[in-house]
């Protein structure tokens, strides 16, 4: 008698529970994974801006008039050279020092490798005996380290330096931004073209080895060839979508536009 009073309602019954279950199924769902925020500070790991650098400078002609054999425009040498021995070289100051015909032959070595080869194990690294890091050993042999890193031409007249001479979107110079950030938090150190054209005052390029990421924009610690006493500082500035050469060296301070270098076999 009971099952009968209640048979035409049972529908109804088996739908307001099934409702329930799904309710409470819903509330019970799992937690949703924690994304970690990005860094507000990174470092390239490994290099340091006091021994993994030149000691010596490119040296800037106007300023030097009338010097013979002045060392200058040289400065995409030594910032791809920079990257190849960060990414090629092993330093072993216990092993005897060589002769600057051999050193020089080893630096023309770890140079040859594209500077944007991926960097080599321990065991696969060209081996600069006597010194301890590149700083000691371009200040202690560095005549056959600017023999063995070789001639300016072709990094003068590279196909991709005619970009200083057009002018670029905030949107391009954001994916900059982003692209240097991305590459220095995965341990690569990037190479920069640096531009304030049509002034004829910066046409340059530096290495950029770390950022620091704030509200208003990302400061990026760079290697400036032309200053090897102190890193030099480019920042971008969100709100403009610019870069502005913050501390460079020899540099008025103000906007400049900035391009990767030397990331690929056609750029």
């Amino acid at each position: 008698m009971i099952l009968r009073r209640f048979a035409p309602r049972l529908p109804v019954v088996i739908l307001a529970l099934l409702s329930l279950l799904s309710f409470v199924a819903g509330c019970a769902r799992p937690p949703a994974a924690i994304v970690a925020p990005a860094p507000a500070s990174a470092t390239v790991p490994g290099f340091a801006f006091d021994t993994d650098t030149f000691a010596f400078a490119n040296e800037i002609r106007a300023r030097n008039p009338g010097v013979a054999d002045l060392y200058a425009n040289y400065c995409f040498v030594l910032a791809r050279s920079v990257r190849q021995f960060f990414a090629g070289a092993r330093f072993v100051p216990s092993a005897p020092k060589l002769d600057a015909g051999a050193y020089a032959a080893r630096v023309r070595k770890i140079v040859a490798r594209p500077a944007w080869a991926p960097a080599l194990t321990a065991d696969d690294r060209v081996v600069i005996p006597g010194y301890a890091n590149l700083r000691d050993f371009s200040r202690g042999e560095e005549r056959a380290v600017k023999t063995g890193l070789g001639g300016r031409f072709w990094t003068l007249v590279h196909w991709t330096n005619w970009r200083i001479t057009f002018p670029v979107t905030a949107g391009h110079q954001a994916g900059v931004a982003d692209e240097v950030q991305d590459e220095l938090q995965a341990g690569r150190l990037v190479q920069l073209l640096v531009t304030n054209w049509p002034k004829p005052e910066l046409n340059h390029t530096v290495v950029a080895f770390g950022f620091r990421d704030g509200p208003g924009g990302i400061e990026f610690s760079v290697w400036d060839p032309n200053d090897p006493s102190a890193p030099g500082v480019i920042a971008f500035d969100r709100t403009s979508g610019r870069f502005h050469a913050t501390r460079l060296h020899d540099t008025e301070p103000g906007r400049i536009r900035v391009f990767r270098m030397y990331y690929s076999w056609l750029l």
